[in-house]
Parts: structure tokens; sequence; C-alpha cells
């Protein structure tokens, strides 16, 4: 089934219209899954394994100081998502999916070798039609990026500069950042949405011992969780959608009926009757999830993208949009003995089954966090006005999405200075809310605000329809993909620091991203 998103306003909750198209891989005599036929809660939550250094290398800022080397395949795996389903063939980075999950201090540079030891055939369909995915490509490769990473531009893991099997892709990662979650996965130029889709990703953790005074949930009770939606079939194959026309392939949007939590389908969790920290990604392609406890009860929010918040927010739901993390702390000390599901609006991801007694003590939630500044906007040196749009055909049909009605291969017309500070409104002229993320920076959300978007787009006037929205308390925090709501002006505010050189600036629906709503930008030396 392929969807089309619709947003509705005020509540960051984007519904799905579908039509039907036709679905591809797996056993074509097999039909598609419905996950409610499966029994529940069969399978425990997995962690995903902490990788290990292989090795030392020499590091490029240092000479004199040795650093850990890992060493991570792209590699076909079978992966075995629910107890009564044949195991999956998926392609992973590591071997597993997610993938191992990368531990490192802030500031305690390593070097990664990706290596591409992916079959010579991709088992989803390619759009050959898409900029960069063309037959005179070779059909498999692949190319790592590190999501929210300060990362110099030669290991940012350009679309462009893929690998194909039997070579390899080595990064340097400085870890130059506050702590924070980020994650890892495949960026290749057009056929980024299928190697994801097919699970190419999983988690980093920066980590920084001034962390350490807030006494935080750690070890066993600190649960990286990355969340994602599917289409399985009932050979427990995956199945992605193409569109109905003999020639196309793409289609704007993908949603699953699957919701794989640590790559599996309806776990459990057994947990304490205590305070948990769960470190929460959204890995889907284009779902957004609203998560809440089916009890109705209370969580705190102390992180998001690039790090902690100066204190918690006390929630019922959160809403996440692909990329986006969200760190939390849930208190199950009142549900001894009790089952809860973890849900998103109709689907329910997990069950935590809440053991009767904790084996040590229960935790504090912090009253206060990491303090930092609001960045002032009379520290921008320029306000760069940017469009999202949407490219349609006479039947109001997507055929493909751009930044700022610029095209990829243009030149590139965004060019900051380094160490310099910048307000980008962002401008979405389309029906659907974009999860917008720029490549080596963290900045500020600054605010929203509806405008006429017919007014804009007939004379090129911006007239403002309602009032200023700030950003909710739990997007008050260092952020790297910021949800750009239909007919609305989001305003962020990026301090360009770190390195100079390419990057890119996109949208995180995968779809979008991979037909061709992306573009370069350049950081250049004052």
């Amino acid at each position: 089934m392929i969807t089309r998103r619709k947003f509705v306003a005020g509540s960051g909750l984007v519904l799905a219209d579908s039509f039907w198209g036709r679905s591809v891989s797996g056993d074509a005599k097999a039909e598609s899954l419905d996950p409610s036929t499966l029994q529940a809660f069969v399978d425990p939550l997995p962690v995903p394994a902490i990788a290990r250094a292989t090795g030392t290398r020499t590091n490029p800022d240092d000479s004199k100081e040795q650093i850990p080397y890992y060493r991570i395949a792209m590699r076909e795996a079978m992966v075995k998502v629910h107890r009564d389903l044949p195991p999956t063939k998926m392609w992973t980075l590591g071997g597993s999916f997610p993938g191992p999950t990368i531990e490192t201090q802030s500031a305690k540079g390593m070097i990664v070798e990706w290596a591409n030891e992916l079959p010579a055939k991709h088992f989803l369909p390619i759009d050959h039609s898409l900029h960069g995915a063309g037959k005179d490509v070779p059909e498999v490769r692949g190319v790592v990026h590190l999501h929210g990473g300060r990362t110099p531009p030669e290991s940012d893991g350009y679309p462009e500069q893929w690998v194909v099997p039997g070579k390899s892709q080595t990064c340097y990662y400085p870890s130059s950042q506050h702590a924070a979650q980020l994650f890892y996965h495949d960026h290749t130029m057009g056929i980024n949405r299928l190697n994801t889709y097919a699970g190419m990703m999983g988690m980093f953790i920066i980590r920084d011992p001034r962390e350490d005074v807030y006494a935080l949930p750690g070890g066993k009770y600190e649960i990286p969780l990355l969340i994602c939606d599917r289409m399985l079939k009932t050979d427990g194959q995956l199945e992605y959608p193409v569109s109905e026309k003999p020639v196309e392939v793409w289609v704007p949007e993908v949603f699953g009926n699957a919701i794989l939590a640590n790559g599996k389908l309806l776990p459990y969790c057994d947990v304490e009757p205590r305070l948990y920290r769960f470190r929460v990604m959204n890995g889907s392609n284009g779902r957004f999830f609203r998560l809440s406890l089916a009890n109705g009860a209370e969580f705190y929010q102390i992180g998001s993208d690039q790090g902690l918040l100066t204190a918690p927010v006390k929630l019922k739901r959160v809403t996440m949009a692909p990329a986006e993390r969200a760190d939390l702390l849930i208190d199950f000390s009142a549900m001894a003995g009790e089952r809860v599901n973890l849900v998103s609006d109709s689907f329910t991801i997990l069950q935590f089954r809440v053991g009767k007694t904790a084996a040590g003590e229960r935790g504090v939630v912090p009253e206060k966090l990491h303090e930092f500044e609001r960045i002032a906007e009379s520290t921008a040196v320029k306000t760069r006005r940017l469009t999202l749009d949407e490219r349609m055909n006479d039947i109001q049909r997507s055929m493909g999405m751009l930044l700022n009605n610029t095209p990829w291969h243009a030149p590139i017309t965004e060019k900051p200075v380094l160490d310099s500070t910048e307000i980008w409104e962002l401008v979405n002229l389309t029906d659907d809310s974009h999860p917008i993320h720029l490549h080596l920076v963290r900045f500020q959300i600054l605010d929203r605000r509806r405008f006429d978007a017919f007014q804009f787009q007939a004379k090129g006037e911006l007239r403002f329809t309602g009032p200023v929205v700030k950003p909710d308390p739990n997007e008050l925090g260092w952020k790297d993909t910021v949800r750009a709501d239909p007919n609305m002006v989001t305003r962020i505010i990026v301090p360009f620091n770190g390195y100079a050189g390419r990057y890119v600036w996109h949208c995180h629906i995968l779809e979008h991203e991979d037909n061709e709503m992306m573009r370069p930008f350049e950081v250049v030396k004052g």
C-alpha cells in the first residue's frame, strides 16, 4: 500500500490517506502479513551489542596518538523478527539489525572502516529514473553517514561517495561535541531509502563524565530503543511498494504495519519497578510516532537529538519524526507486577513486564540538567529564506520534492562562513510535515508561524496568518532535525562550527530525500 500523508494542524500528528500500488520482494506467492495474526509478546526485546574495536590507527589530528579502529561490514543477514516467522533477509551494518551500538567519550576520536560485503544484486526495486540511481552506476552501492556527528567533510558520508562490493570507506569521527545519542545509516544517492529500509542503520552514543552528576540510570537500566515500521510478507520477507504505473517505481511515502523495536515485532521487555532510561530513535523511512504508555502514565524527556535539555519535561506523549531522538525516563515504581504497553496511536510497539521488586535503589528524576544558553537572534550574520517544494503532475500526483525549488545537481547556493551563525527560514509550501536535517551542525528552533502559501507562490510575498508559535518545551534543546510543518515558516538558528567543506541538508523522509529533496551546502573559511 502506498500512502499520502496529511498533517493535522496544531497536533504534530500526521495521518495517512491510502491509495494502492504494487509491492515487490520476497516470495511472489506469499501474501502481505497482518501482524495481528501473530501472537504478541513472545520474544524478548533485544539490546544491540556494543561494537568492539579491532585495533588502533594513527589519529589524523595528532600523529603521536593512536585511536580505536573499528571495521564494520555492510553485509546481508537473516534476521529473526518474530518467533513464528521465518528469518527475514536484511542488509545490515555489522551483521545484525539494528547494527551494533558504537559508544565513545566526548572528544575521544575513532576510525571506522565501513566495508561493503553486500551481494552484487539489490533485492529491493530500484527506480533508475531518480537522480544518481541510473543504469550507468552499479546497482549495489553504500556509503555511511553519522547522523548528528561533527565530522570532517571527507568522513561525512557524502551521497555520491559510495563504494561498491569489495571496497570500503574509512571515516574519522573526532566526537568533539557534547554527549548525545547519534545514529549511523546508509546515505547512498538515489537508493538511500532502499538500503535503510533493508536494515542499514545502528546507534552511536557519545558519553561525557560531566553527565555523571545527574545519576541517570545506566547499565541494564539504560536501554537503546530503535523503532521503525516495515511491511512484511507471510514468509517473513520485507515488502516494499512501487507505483502502479509500469514505467515508474518511486512512491512518495512508505508506511508499514509491522512496527519493529530493536528489530523485533511485538516484543516484551522485563523491567524492575524503578527508574529506567530509554534512548529512543525513530528509524522509519517516513512514519511519525506519537509514543505513550497505554495506562496513561507520565514520563520525562530529558534530552533530544544533540544532548540533554536544561530540565526534564513531563509528558504523556512524545511525537517523533523520522531521525529524531528522545532521551526518556520512565519510572515503573508504581506499576509493580503490571504489564504496560508502549503504543503509538493504534499501534502497539512493545510490552513492559514490570517485576514486583527492584534489585537496588529505584532512582530519582533530577530537577535540573545541562545548562546552556539560547542563541540570541542578534548574533546571526545572515538570514536565508528557503522553500520546501513539491512537483505535481496534471492529476496532482507527486513527481518529486525539492528544496528551494532547486535540483540536487545545481550549483551550491548556500555557503555559510565557518564559525558564523545564520537563521534559516524554512517555508513549507507542501501538504506534508518534513523533518529537515542539516549535516555537521547543531541548531536551536526559534519559532513557527502560519502563512498564506497561495500569496507566497503567486507574488513571492510572505504574509503571516497566525501568531508566532514557540517551540514545545522538549524542543528547546540542541537539535539536528526539525519538523517543518505545512503552511508554516519554521525558523532555526544555526552556528556553523566544526569544519569547512561540502555537506548536505535534506528532508529525512527518505523517499523525499531520494527524489530529490536534498541539497549540498558548503561551509567556507572567512
